[in-house]
């Protein structure tokens, strides 16, 4: 299992919980996420973990919100928009990389949406912020004619988040970095980002 305490150095204990409950997500899946454990592997009783976390579903709120800081890195603030979104996709694949665990958090969160109504209005939540930050990023790299003029930002942020979820819902192909790679490869052509990408 990960040590979330050696993750972070100098981390909180709200942070440690958080990445405890991540580790378990990653390795057991949902059903093997156990409140009990998680505060075991940071050192903790069960009543502490409460006190920072009241229910499982605050829990899992610190884990999705943790994902996502780990997908808001990949999105640079700086440069032209062709290059903020050519350096999404290699942020990308560099977590695709280094954190394989993170893919399969997401989609064990995402399956989990289908029968759990507050997962899924936590990851509505995580979705709608990353389609609203696609859909301003292409309207810009469309007014910079740095995209193709017909372009819908709407569309084809739309299409760029089903696309990348379809990567990690797939159990068997979520830690893939073969399968990212050919998805974003794909986006980038259709985008005419492709020739000047780096990796």
């Amino acid at each position: 299992m990960l040590r979330p305490t050696k993750q972070v150095a100098g981390a909180s204990k709200r942070e440690t919980l958080v990445l405890a409950a991540y580790a378990q997500l990653a390795e057991r899946g949902f059903e093997g996420l156990r409140t009990r454990e998680v505060a075991g592997a940071v050192g903790v009783n069960v009543a502490t973990l409460h006190y920072y976390f009241p229910t499982k579903e605050e829990l899992i709120r610190g884990v999705v919100r943790h994902a996502l800081e780990r997908f808001r890195s990949t999105l640079p603030s700086a440069g032209s928009s062709a290059d903020q979104l050519r350096g999404h996709f290699r942020g990308l694949r560099r977590l695709a990389r280094e954190e394989p665990a993170l893919f399969a958090v997401m989609g064990e969160l995402a399956l989990r949406a289908g029968r759990d109504r507050a997962i899924a209005a936590i990851l509505g939540e995580t979705d709608a912020y990353w389609h609203a930050t696609l859909r301003a990023l292409l309207r810009r790299a469309r007014d910079e004619r740095a995209v193709d003029r017909a372009l819908d930002p709407d569309d084809t942020a739309a299409l760029i988040v089903a696309a990348l979820k379809g990567v990690y819902l797939l159990p068997a192909a979520s830690g893939s970095v073969a399968r990212l790679d050919r998805t974003l490869r794909q986006l980038e052509r259709m985008l005419g980002l492709a020739r000047t990408r780096g990796r």
